[in-house]
């Protein structure tokens, strides 16, 4: 049943990724591999979703998975409402709609972090893995930790082509997934 699971959500992430898993240089293609990693935890994980709550791995788990919405509201919030482009960045088709900006986002949680919704996929990977902690578990959340970080990577040199000079000086100030420390 999990193999099956697995098979439908990855042609579903599959659909959506399209436009980059034909791009292997853009940061899409890499985010691909950290959601399959993600589901790959969400899938193996999900038994012991609500078994023995009150354990420690449990409340570590709920706390990072409920912390992991704060950065992925506020981003898409502020990539909407702040870098939105008018004509609807049809000239970038690879990226997801609220990722088509014109202008460099550099304020609200933005002006924090550089990648607010790749540390909610870090939140969300590892509060996964500690649903019910496992060898098998700790190489997914690893492997969508590095998935994530090529994409970060690839992001921002995107993102320097991009916004050019006004980017580096923002990459100077700012962090990339953790405020003040990474």
């Amino acid at each position: 049943m999990q193999t099956l699971l697995f098979g439908m959500f990855t042609l579903v992430l599959a659909f959506v990724s399209r436009r980059s898993l034909l791009r292997p240089r853009s940061h899409g293609f890499f985010r691909f591999f950290a959601w399959e990693a993600i589901l790959a935890l969400i899938l193996i994980n999900a038994p012991k979703w609500f078994y023995d709550p009150y354990h420690w791995h449990q409340i570590v788990s709920w706390a990072l998975l409920i912390l992991a919405i704060v950065p992925l509201v506020l981003g898409i919030v502020w990539l909407r409402t702040r870098g939105t482009p008018r004509d609807g960045g049809k000239r970038e088709p690879e990226l997801l709609a609220f990722e088509r900006t014109t202008t460099l986002v550099s304020d609200g949680i933005f002006g924090l972090i550089r990648h607010p919704l790749y540390s909610s996929l870090l939140l969300l990977a590892w509060g996964l893995f500690f649903k019910e902690p496992s060898p098998v578990g700790s190489g997914l959340a690893v492997a969508a930790t590095l998935f994530l970080l090529l994409t970060a990577k690839t992001d921002e040199a995107e993102c320097l082509r991009k916004f050019g000079q006004e980017y580096a000086r923002y990459m100077q100030n700012t962090k990339m997934f953790i405020p003040y420390i990474v």
